[in-house]
């Protein structure tokens, strides 16, 4: 504040002479609410500054006098008396407080535009106007009930354009110093006067730069900070300030541009932005790749805030080349020996890296096997620690990429399908052999166990730990796509697996401090884009609770902490949230339809207990709901598809009942009816049927439900008579025939095998649905029984 206090003399000593100030008609816009005034016996009993009772009277009077100024002289004046009685680092927070209301926001506000506008009615320089405006928004933004202010925000574009532009902060002042620089007299002593004056003005004051980034520093850490600064162009004009190295540009202004980047501002940012992004990127990565090893191992955390976030700008040639420089220049620091904290920032990089493209231009396999072991040796060392040893911030940052490392490894060495056992999985990492296919799944497993071995110590007082989720979500990246390997451990792990996502899925995760958290670790959650939702553990589990629940040991231990009534829940809620979705607004939710594969699971293989559990009850009333609403909703067709196979796997358990039948129960398998019709549309000639249009592009998702769905059909038949008075009343034996065509035929076996099945189901069930299907054979237009040899066994019956 000192510094400033010795422009405040000058300026106000100038104003003085000149018998000028700034009329407060320059900026109508900026409106600041009169000061009341202050108490003068406030603080006067005890005087934390040591000021005698005659110097703290004198106080009180150049306070009221800086109160009630009338003009910007009269202002500076008492400021220039109040320091010179007592300086302001002795000054305590209640009088500076009362003289920063004193002062208000219009002063500095009124001589940045001032000098912006390039008026000369203030009888200043421009220069100075700029130095006292920013050095006393610098003084008031240390208060927190100022920097929050609209009046000092407004000031923010100003700010930024002097970070940015340095001394030509405005295109007249531009071409001021531009006219100045060349209308110099030819004299010696001509030349060495402007030579001077364009040295002086050719960078920005540090002082004044400090200032300036004081007020950004500020009202980044508000509440609303980050977007604040956003929205007045913070990143561009930082980042163009880095790129022209400006004054303290690289100091101040890049540090903060990473904490912008890092934040939740980052996708916004780099959609406004990217051009601009890019290429401070490339300048960061070129100093990074031209340092020495030793310098680069300590510039690695510098790189993460300015990579985009994963498939921004992902066809970019530019990006592309700037993380391939990035990746030869880790090579040797990755080789080499590191210690603890130099490994960690390394692997943080590489995580981030590998977020971008994967392992494209990662390096040879030699390099990419010794990075994802360095990344289990790391987990493995982490997280096989005694019970009860806290793990670091630090640690847990380095952990977290290393998670993210062996999932990209797990992800590329299972892209090339499903496989039986480690052993035969073929690695997407080019050129890798078998042998170090090999290594990297043993070095996996070994670290996922250790993963493992961590979650078997938790309390759940522990669950809302951010870390503990992070190191949830990595095991279940592996169980996603290996349960084979460690079972035992699996199985016995599967209690708190499910009543930790049981517990975020009730509400009792903090889902905002997860989401800040996983932000700063850069972790995308690629699978569910958009905020952190309570469901997400649960979301994140489903894909192995679909692979362990068709085996029989897994099963039995998710039935006893029962699984089924979490899934019903949980499909109960996505299909409430989907209900009110129509035409674009509909998004397809993957993970419903895992959901209702894990159920189906437990449907297919444990009929008591779906005859006997409340839930199934539940999950049957809900699919009633479900289907005839998704029949119109094409862009869920699989989620439509597993519906009606799981909700006639249920009914097919039903016995046989006297009862009439239920509205709900008629409306859903119209609807199945409907649903199985809409799969097939007739050939050309004698040509087989095809699959039509609607259900072609999910064919290879849907098509193995839709032949359930007509086994299932079958067993529903035989299991509720009722349902063939249905079929015949909806005429479905007639619009089957007749998309069947004179082929009799479906465009598969497997196809034809399932639709034979319930023909067969219905024309034994009901002897006047037989007399039908005799009927439609016999016309040359509906079909022939060629390619149905069962059913055609049972009409001659």
């Amino acid at each position: 504040m000192n510094e400033y206090l010795m422009v405040v003399y000058r300026l106000a000593q100038k104003m003085a002479e000149n018998g000028c100030h700034l009329s407060p008609e320059e900026v109508p816009t900026l409106q600041h609410p009169p000061s009341t005034e202050p108490n003068a016996a406030e603080g006067s009993s005890s005087d934390p500054s040591g000021l005698s009772p005659s110097q703290r009277e004198v106080l009180e009077r150049c306070l009221h006098a800086l109160t009630h100024a009338k003009n910007d002289s009269h202002i500076l004046a008492a400021l220039l008396l109040i320091t010179r009685l007592c300086p302001a680092g002795q000054l305590d927070t209640g009088t500076l407080h009362r003289i920063f209301e004193a002062v208000g926001l219009n002063l500095p506000a009124r001589l940045l535009v001032t000098a912006f506008r390039g008026d000369d009615s203030s009888g200043l320089p421009p220069e100075e106007l700029i130095s006292l405006g920013t050095a006393l928004l610098a003084a008031l933004s240390t208060d927190a009930s100022m920097v929050a202010h609209p009046q000092l925000l407004s000031t923010v574009p100003l700010i930024l354009s002097i970070l940015e532009n340095g001394p030509n902060w405005t295109d007249k002042q531009t071409k001021t110093l531009g006219n100045e620089a060349q209308s110099g007299s030819g004299s010696q002593t001509g030349s060495a006067t402007d030579s001077q004056t364009t040295s002086s003005t050719s960078t920005l004051d540090e002082a004044l730069a400090c200032d300036c980034y004081q007020v950004l520093n500020a009202v980044c850490v508000l509440p609303q900070g980050l977007e604040q600064l956003l929205t007045r162009g913070a990143v561009l004009a930082l980042c163009r300030a880095v790129l022209k190295k400006q004054t303290l540009s690289h100091e101040k202004g890049l540090p903060l541009l990473g904490h912008l980047l890092s934040s939740s501002i980052r996708p916004q940012a780099w959609a406004k932005h990217s051009s601009d992004l890019l290429l401070l990127l490339q300048n960061v990565s070129q100093n990074f790749c031209r340092v020495s090893d030793q310098d680069r191992l300590e510039m690695c955390s510098q790189i993460p805030p300015f990579l985009p976030p994963p498939g921004v700008e992902s066809e970019s040639l530019v990006l592309k080349e700037i993380v391939g420089n990035l990746w030869a220049s880790l090579q040797p620091l990755i080789q080499g020996k590191l210690s603890q904290e130099h490994l960690g920032s390394v692997l943080v990089v590489s995580a981030c890296l590998l977020d971008l493209y994967g392992w494209e231009s990662t390096g040879p396999p030699k390099f990419c096997c010794l990075l994802v072991n360095r990344a289990c040796v790391e987990v493995r060392m982490g997280l096989e620690e005694p019970p009860g040893t806290e793990i670091s911030p630090q640690l847990q940052h380095i952990l977290t990429a290393c998670y993210r490392i062996m999932e990209a490894a797990m992800e590329q060495a299972c892209s090339q399908g499903a496989v039986s056992h480690p052993a035969q999985i073929q690695t997407a990492i080019t050129g890798l052999s078998l042998q170090q296919s090999r290594q990297v799944l043993g070095a996996l497993e070994e670290a996922f166990s250790a993963e493992m071995y961590y979650l078997k110590q938790v309390e759940q007082t522990s669950y809302d730990d951010p870390f503990l989720f992070a190191t949830f979500r990595s095991l279940c990246a592996w169980l996603a796509e290996e349960t084979s390997c460690l079972k035992e451990e699996v199985i016995d792990l599967l209690p708190f697996l499910i009543g930790y996502a049981k517990s975020h899925f009730k509400g009792g995760g903090k889902g905002k401090g997860l989401a800040d958290w996983m932000s700063k670790m850069s972790i995308s959650n690629s699978s569910q884009d958009g905020t952190w939702s309570r469901e997400a553990a649960l979301r994140y589990l489903l894909p192995s609770l679909c692979h362990l629940s068709a085996e029989d040991g897994p099963r039995q231990v998710l039935l006893s902490l029962d699984t089924p009534a979490l899934l019903v829940d949980f499909l109960s809620q996505g299909w409430a949230s989907l209900r009110g979705q129509s035409g674009k607004t509909v998004t397809r939710d993957p993970s419903l339809e895992t959901a209702c594969s894990a159920l189906l699971n437990f449907a297919i293989t444990e009929p008591e207990r779906v005859r006997k559990d409340p839930c199934f009850v539940a999950l049957e009333s809900m699919l009633s709901e479900a289907l005839p609403v998704l029949l119109h909703k094409p862009r869920l067709l699989v989620l439509a598809a597993n519906c009606c196979t799981l909700g006639l796997m249920i009914a097919r358990l039903k016995s046989t009942s006297t009862d009439p039948v239920e509205l709900g129960q008629r409306r859903f398998f119209s609807s199945v009816l409907s649903f199985l019709l809409s799969a097939v549309q007739s050939g050309q000639a004698s040509k087989p049927a095809r699959i039509s249009a609607l259900w072609e592009e999910h064919w290879e998702e849907a098509g193995e439900l839709w032949r359930l769905s007509l086994q299932a059909l079958g067993g529903c038949v035989r299991a509720q008579p009722w349902i063939t008075t249905l079929i015949r009343d909806e005429g479905w034996l007639q619009n089957i025939f007749t998309l069947l065509g004179s082929s009799g035929r479906l465009p598969d076996q497997p196809s034809q095998d399932a639709l034979e099945e319930v023909l067969c189901a219905i024309a034994k069930q009901c002897p006047v649905c037989r007399k039908d299907i005799s009927e439609l054979v016999k016309s040359v237009s509906c079909g022939s029984l060629q390619g149905l040899p069962q059913l055609s066994r049972i009409l001659v019956e």
